[in-house]
């Protein structure tokens, strides 16, 4: 499914275009003229425009220029009649994927059209997200500590829903891996992995890396740029630390949460997103709820299934396993593969 704009003065064709795209499971938006198809372009992001050219108020070639301005990620469509094939050709210039000749009579090459724009769209926005993104690898949570196979059965049955899941735990506890295993093991394993830790950064700064910014929206916000929770549309967002979050924006997150559409710092489009939430802290949460400092609603979005994670002095048999692993990446990272740990230096550690 897609979220389509069709801009088209003509109600015959307007409706004949709706029909058809919104039988095959699309969501379409009409505007019946230009001036209207540019005012929805700045309230709401879609993922396909179709314009007809020859519009009153304002014409097509206005509404493709505000639509690259305003969604340079938007594939755009252009209705051509006899005589305006010229101008097709600059809206391509402009960035539009393709035109289409009126009168519109195949349903199949239509919708095939359609199709190809929406799956284009969907690569250039894997390619940013493969840019900005890492990939997750296989995860192991555990070698065998009795402590964890609670844990482990737990995180694997809620992996393959939806529910919004608490990590609880000691710093070091490990729970940005944890977030990583359960998208892993998730139907989104496939999609993005995106992490945000809320104390690492200041709290406008952090406002416009999980929202993103259009440009000109703060002192040295040069372009757009797309924020963290629309890289992870499809996938997985892990918020870490999320007991630092300030009361502000304690409350933008909760309307993501709960509508699931946000806006850019700065601008006024509505973002739609299908996000799977993972959350961790080390702070009691409830203590801060009764302290005021942290919004109930929110608690209760993000502690839809709590888990809480064991420190490692509770699980010995995964000392030894652990060292191991970490003391070979270590020697990748120096370029000294030979090095190892003696029996001495394991006991001390355990």
């Amino acid at each position: 499914m897609a979220r389509i704009l069709i801009a088209e003065d003509e109600p015959g064709v307007r409706s004949f275009l709706s029909e058809a795209l919104e039988l095959v499971g699309h969501e379409v938006t009409t505007a019946v003229d230009g001036i209207e198809a540019v005012m929805r372009l700045k309230q709401r992001a879609y993922d396909v425009l179709l314009t007809d050219l020859r519009m009153p108020g304002a014409d097509g070639l206005t509404v493709v220029r505000t639509a690259a301005a305003e969604q340079p990620e938007l594939q755009i469509i252009v209705l051509t009649a006899h005589g305006t094939v010229e101008v097709a050709v600059e809206c391509m210039k402009l960035g539009a994927f393709d035109f289409l000749q009126k009168p519109v009579s195949g349903l199949a090459e239509l919708r095939l059209l359609v199709e190809r724009a929406v799956e284009r769209k969907r690569l250039l926005a894997a390619a940013e997200r493969e840019s900005r993104v890492a990939p997750v690898t296989d995860v192991i949570l555990t070698w065998g500590a009795p402590v964890m196979q609670p844990v482990v059965t737990a995180l694997k049955k809620v992996a393959p829903t939806t529910a919004t899941v608490l990590l609880l735990g000691d710093s070091g506890t490990g729970k940005e891996v944890t977030a990583r295993a359960v998208h892993g093991w998730s139907p989104r394993g496939r999609g993005a992995f995106v992490a945000v830790n809320c104390a690492a950064l200041s709290e406008q700064l952090l406002e416009s890396e999980l929202f993103g910014h259009e440009k000109g929206a703060f002192t040295g916000a040069t372009a757009r740029r797309q924020g963290r929770i629309e890289l992870a549309d499809g996938g997985t967002f892990f918020l870490d630390e999320v007991g630092e979050l300030k009361l502000d924006l304690q409350a933008k997150l909760l309307r993501v949460l709960e509508e699931r559409r946000f806006e850019r710092v700065g601008g006024n489009q509505t973002i739609e997103v299908d996000v799977r939430w993972v959350a961790a802290t080390n702070r009691d949460l409830l203590a801060m709820v009764d302290a005021g400092e942290f919004r109930e609603d929110l608690y209760h979005r993000l502690a839809v299934f709590p888990v809480k994670l064991p420190p490692l002095c509770d699980r010995p048999e995964d000392i030894a396993p652990l060292t191991r692993v970490l003391l070979k990446e270590i020697a990748a990272d120096v370029g000294k593969p030979q090095l190892q740990i003696s029996d001495a230096a394991m006991r001390v550690l355990e």
